[in-house]
């Protein structure tokens, strides 16, 4: 997408602002379905470092997540997914949902909600 949804935009704002993360989304990106929850940028970082932390070999990078102090929040670039999964076939990877973070301008198009299987 040349140009970001601005009604994606806004709600990656409203989750921002109201730093809430019970949004369920799901986007198409090239070559993948993504689900998962929308998550405020400093607790997807938060987030991350600690899986970092956990790491004896990947603990330094835990640093480079540390969010910046900034007096004037911009306007979301980046879609910032807990718990998401890649759905691929009948499976979601990983099976347990990771931590994605999705350029809004390569998101082609995307529902609320997350998309599940079932068996029926």
């Amino acid at each position: 997408m040349s140009k970001p949804d601005g009604l994606l935009v806004d709600i990656a704002a409203m989750v921002e602002s109201e730093h809430n993360n019970q949004m369920s989304l799901t986007v198409v990106v090239p070559g993948a379905v993504i689900t998962g929850r929308l998550a405020p940028v400093a607790l997807w970082w938060e987030r991350v470092a600690e899986v970092l932390q956990s790491s004896e070999h990947l603990k330094p990078f835990a640093a480079l997540f540390t969010p910046p102090v900034d007096a004037s929040p911009a306007r979301p670039t980046h879609l910032h997914l807990h718990r998401a999964k890649i759905l691929q076939g009948n499976f979601g990877l990983p099976h347990t949902g990771g931590m994605y973070r999705i350029a809004i301008e390569d998101i082609s198009s995307w529902t609320v909600g997350d998309l599940s299987y079932s068996d029926a």
